[in-house]
């Protein structure tokens, strides 16, 4: 999905005169997110914001296809591997924020190891989505652990994204890998195949399938299916049982960014306790936040008890270890019939 948002989502804001600068705001976050994030910082700056939004997947490719001639200027949101995997490319430039300090550490720790090439701005938990009233009228157990997925029950009734397009997709491959070993993690993944009724582009399209009643269980992020639970629809979530990855939500400054000292000004901003309410109070996103000052939003996941494995994000952000996962899933899983 591509999105985009011209001429500026506030020409004239209250109190203001007139827009102060402009910026090209990259986002891989939902548009229900990019635009009270893009509307926030136009509140509060004046500077005008031309806003495009894809999956981290498809914005990745778009920067790469860009390297020459840079038409954004920061990238917000999505998964961090490909934050990290542009950085890696030289597609991105260092920034010290005097925020740094205000943050978690799992989004210091980003920042540290990219370089300051991309910090965290937002964390959640891999895990399962289920619709409670299908699971209840085929007499299905809500899944709990990876091993459960692959129970013949389960056949034709889950949804995971294609992880050439989906962050979170990629996620999962790079878990289980950590957690298995990778040829046990491919053998896992080519059993679970025959289960998959569909891989979509979009890491959130599986959950939102599952909201709808169109598949029975997602895999996730956890936080999406709380939102959905808090939007009214029958969904439950369950972090694996054997322990799960997570994504860091990320932030990097373009490299040949045309308006650098906007892109500045929106890192500091966003990185900020009140930039990062938005996303509870406005966009109602239950995700941990990266800034220590913003409490948890009522009904979203604690990572601090879930079994979090120790996922390597310098390893599986890179760019050569990203592309050789990939290319293995299309040949082992992806060419598969179902």
């Amino acid at each position: 999905m591509r999105t985009i948002i011209g001429a500026g989502l506030l020409a004239v804001l209250p109190g203001t005169a007139f827009a102060q600068g402009q910026l090209n705001l990259y986002c891989s976050a939902t548009i229900e997110w990019c635009q009270p994030i893009a509307r926030g910082f136009e509140r509060e700056t004046g500077i005008r914001v031309t806003l495009t939004q894809r999956s981290t997947g498809e914005m990745l490719a778009a920067i790469r296809s860009e390297a020459r001639n840079p038409r954004g200027d920061i990238w917000w949101g999505g998964t961090g591997d490909p934050h990290v995997a542009a950085g890696e490319d030289g597609l991105t430039q260092p920034f010290e924020s005097p925020r740094i300090a205000e943050l978690h550490e799992w989004a210091q720790a980003q920042w540290r190891q990219t370089q300051g090439r991309t910090v965290g701005v937002y964390a959640s938990v891999l895990g399962f989505g289920f619709n409670t009233e299908l699971l209840a009228r085929r007499n299905l157990p809500a899944p709990a652990c990876w091993a459960d997925l692959l129970d013949p029950a389960y056949r034709g009734e889950i949804q995971m994204a294609n992880p050439n397009s989906s962050g979170t997709a990629y996620i999962v491959i790079a878990t289980l890998v950590q957690m298995m070993g990778e040829d046990p993690a491919f053998d896992y993944l080519k059993r679970l195949h025959g289960s998959i009724n569909a891989y979509p582009r979009s890491g959130t399209a599986p959950i939102t399938a599952v909201a709808r009643g169109e598949t029975a269980v997602s895999i996730s992020f956890v936080h999406n299916a709380a939102e959905e639970r808090a939007a009214g629809f029958p969904v439950g979530h369950a972090v694996p049982c054997e322990g799960t990855g997570y994504e860091i939500g990320s932030m990097s400054i373009l490299r040949g960014a045309r308006n650098l000292p906007a892109a500045q000004r929106f890192y500091d901003w966003a990185l900020s306790a009140p930039a990062q309410l938005v996303a509870s109070q406005e966009a109602r996103k239950l995700q941990t936040m990266a800034n220590r000052g913003v409490p948890l939003t009522d009904g979203a996941p604690n990572m601090a008890t879930a079994r979090i494995i120790d996922y390597d994000n310098a390893r599986f952000g890179a760019s050569a270890e990203r592309r050789r996962l990939l290319s293995r899933w299309d040949r082992e899983v992806g060419a598969l019939p179902r």
